[in-house]
């Protein structure tokens, strides 16, 4: 059955807060039944440094679904880089992807960023995005947790 679509409307914009919910919605109806998912088998997860001052000193966030740990955003400051904070704040999101049942996780991270940080700790390159500005390239990776 064809659609008459002479009065709707294609808007631009920026980020659509109301959008994007409405978009991961219809998302979710098709991804929760496709991998025998629910909703309960989402969450969020961070992990923060911070120095006696209250300063951040470096942070992780990430989410989990279905077994997976799916890290966003791994950050430490300038000054506080070569200390450990990286992995230690790895190791602390691993360990709590591996109490919340999760035996696997999955991150990305620009050629010019840290993709050799996740090789020391396990993680095995799994394909590529060409293309990212400066001429990098976006590593994806994969580690198992079991």
């Amino acid at each position: 059955m064809a659609h008459d679509y002479a009065d709707t409307a294609l808007t631009i914009g920026h980020k659509d807060p109301e959008l994007n919910e409405r978009l991961s919605q219809g998302l979710d109806e098709i991804n929760f039944p496709a991998t025998g998912t629910t909703a309960d088998d989402e969450g969020t997860l961070s992990v923060k440094a911070v120095d006696g001052g209250g300063e951040l000193i470096g942070g992780l966030s990430a989410w989990t679904w279905g077994g997976l740990l799916g890290i966003e955003m791994l950050w430490v400051r300038k000054e506080s880089r070569r200390e450990g904070w990286g992995s230690r704040l790895l190791l602390a999101a691993e360990e709590e992807a591996r109490r919340r049942g999760c035996d696997r996780v999955c991150v990305s991270s620009f050629t010019f960023q840290a993709p050799e940080f996740y090789q020391r700790h396990g993680y095995v390159e799994t394909g590529r995005t060409p293309g990212i500005p400066g001429g990098a390239e976006d590593v994806h990776m994969y580690k198992d947790l079991a």
